[in-house]
């Protein structure tokens, strides 16, 4: 979809840059398929902020996704598009042959009235799933599982796309943006085709209210609080901070690498960082 700017009729409409969303369904979600979502503002299970900057947001109803698309070969109808505000992609309503509705991530080029299918010998066409053994190499895709049976959990977001660049021994080798390049089980399934809303990095909020409607704080900068809320503070006039880029509580930022030894190491043929 494209973008749409707006005369500035306003000082909050003179920079405003959004998706033109006007293809998209214009009522209320299928009431079986969401559910209630409690805000935290960032809070844990004692009531302490663990995640700053966060709070006030927009009231939302959750809709229930299904990553793992395992109604294997029958056909379902696209019936419509809709905006999620709880994600970045837009979300399609599909409606299986015997009647079960539920909602999928949206690729591009998916329209109403499209046939999606769950087979191992599916169409290489967007929307459709597949196990990666049975895509071919050099299909762009997105929703790929980790761990089999366990769901979609990579290149889920606006835009997002992933390459399958090989097998090997009962791995997938799979290409992500980011320029990492990872083994995956080949029993995992996969949808075929990029993640809708590509241009949902190009919008411009304009004000920041909007960004308080999406729950996003003010974000403070370390040099002009005082000493005591940060490491940054204090100084006479304009300072630099320090010599190290800390966070509020000492530790290094910045540069320092902040990645825990994982289990999934292993799988990892190229970091996202690797000279190319």
């Amino acid at each position: 979809m494209a973008l749409k700017t707006y005369n500035p009729t306003s000082p909050g409409q003179r920079q405003l840059v959004l998706v033109d969303r006007s293809e998209l369904h214009k009522g209320r979600p299928v009431k079986a398929l969401t559910e209630g979502l409690t805000k935290s503002g960032g809070r844990n299970n004692k009531g302490r902020i663990t995640a700053r900057r966060r709070g006030g947001a927009a009231k939302r109803l959750y809709r229930k996704i299904d990553f793992k698309r395992n109604k294997w070969d029958v056909p379902a109808t696209v019936e419509r598009l809709e905006y999620d505000p709880n994600r970045t992609a837009f979300i399609a309503l599909i409606k299986y042959e015997d009647g079960e509705q539920s909602y999928i991530i949206a690729p591009q080029r998916l329209s109403v009235g499209d046939t999606v299918i769950s087979s191992k010998t599916a169409d290489i066409k967007p929307g459709n799933v597949l196990p990666l053994k049975n895509i071919p190499v050099g299909t762009i895709i997105h929703n790929i599982e980790m761990k089999p049976l366990k769901g979609a959990q990579m290149v889920r977001s606006a835009g997002c796309y992933a390459q399958l660049v090989g097998r090997d021994s009962g791995y997938a080798q799979i290409k992500l943006t980011s320029g990492e390049l990872r083994m995956v089980p080949d029993q995992c399934i996969a949808t075929i085709g990029a993640v809708s809303n590509p241009d949902n990095m190009n919008q411009v909020m304009s004000k920041a209210g909007r960004m308080r409607h999406k729950g996003k704080r003010p974000s403070v900068r370390g040099v002009v609080m005082n000493p005591f809320d940060h490491p940054h503070g204090g100084g006479e006039g304009k300072s630099s901070g320090g010599r190290h880029p800390v966070t509020p509580w000492g530790k290094k930022t910045r540069g320092p690498k902040t990645r825990k030894k994982q289990a999934s190491d292993r799988l990892i043929i190229r970091r996202r960082n690797a000279k190319r």
